[in-house]
């Protein structure tokens, strides 16, 4: 066996003889021996893996279930689960203020004195909270048929149009209805429709932020449900953002009239959504800015 001096390993590792020494005496260099002062070390000794290296950061989906099981007050969990719920609650007309959301979900109580509340209106809020624990538990998941409902049983579950025999929870409408006044498939098409929406979809391999985006137009555009189907829609593109590693993005109130255009003339000009999203997109990274989450730009 033919043994080199530091400064010769120095040289064929391109490094430091300082920092030879100190891979030498952290034992990080297999057969390296001293004679004195002097390392020995093998001809054919491997360089040692930097232990300095910049560890990986975790997604924001990781960082998401971590607060979420550890129920972490203050972090990005936190304020994505009463941001997106009072928004995308609101956009449907729910009545609670963002002061109101906030106190049901830290505290699993009401206590507001002197207000006259909508029952459906709290329980859907409290539903919301329990479908974005769907979201981010499942994720990584296909997207499909059986998940989509269970959305929307989960949100519409308690509500007073549990109880409409011709409202049919966690299942498709069973009578047509329409949207900003533009009509949607008809209750004998929606199966068909959504399946071959999401047959469509899935067959891409890496799906892309317009991808996401088109499919959110072409589910509002189906409406599968009676009631229900902007939240459950929402809900879906923060999930396929998450999967993808793409920043999720939260359409506020102060946004909704541009959000609603968008949709209506995604087929004619695809910039008018685009642009609001990015827009909202924007929004959230400031927040992952805040709580030093890092993603790609």
């Amino acid at each position: 066996m033919r043994y080199l001096s530091v400064n010769e390993i120095a040289k064929k590792w391109n490094i430091s003889q300082r920092s030879v020494r100190n891979y030498c005496a952290q034992g990080r260099v297999n057969g390296a021996f001293l004679t004195g002062k002097t390392w020995n070390i093998p001809e054919d000794a491997q360089k040692p893996e930097r232990s300095n290296k910049r560890k990986q950061q975790p997604t924001l989906l990781k960082i998401l279930q971590r607060e979420k099981a550890s129920q972490y007050p203050g972090g990005i969990y936190h304020k994505t689960q009463i941001d997106l719920t009072y928004n995308s609650n609101h956009i449907e007309g729910s009545r609670l203020t963002h002061d109101q959301t906030r106190y049901i979900f830290e505290t699993n109580t009401i206590g507001i004195e002197n207000v006259v509340l909508n029952v459906d209106d709290v329980i859907e809020t409290v539903n919301h909270f329990r479908c974005v624990d769907m979201v981010i538990d499942h994720a990584k998941a296909a997207l499909t048929e059986k998940l989509i409902k269970e959305l929307h049983l989960t949100l519409k579950s308690g509500t007073s149009d549990s109880r409409k025999d011709w409202f049919a929870v966690g299942d498709y409408k069973k009578t047509p209805n329409e949207v900003s006044g533009m009509e949607t498939a008809l209750p004998e098409e929606v199966a068909d429709k959504m399946k071959a929406l999401l047959k469509e979809y899935n067959a891409k391999e890496k799906k892309y932020f317009e991808d996401i985006l088109d499919f959110h137009v072409r589910f509002e555009q189906i409406h599968p449900f009676q009631d229900g189907n902007g939240r459950v829609g929402r809900l879906i593109l923060f999930k396929e953002c998450l999967k993808y590693n793409i920043v999720p993005f939260i359409i506020e109130d102060n946004l909704k009239m541009f959000y609603y255009r968008g949709l209506k003339e995604w087929d004619k000009e695809r910039g008018y959504l685009t642009d609001t999203c990015l827009r909202a997109q924007d929004r959230y990274k400031a927040y992952l800015d805040y709580f030093r989450i890092s993603y790609i730009s």
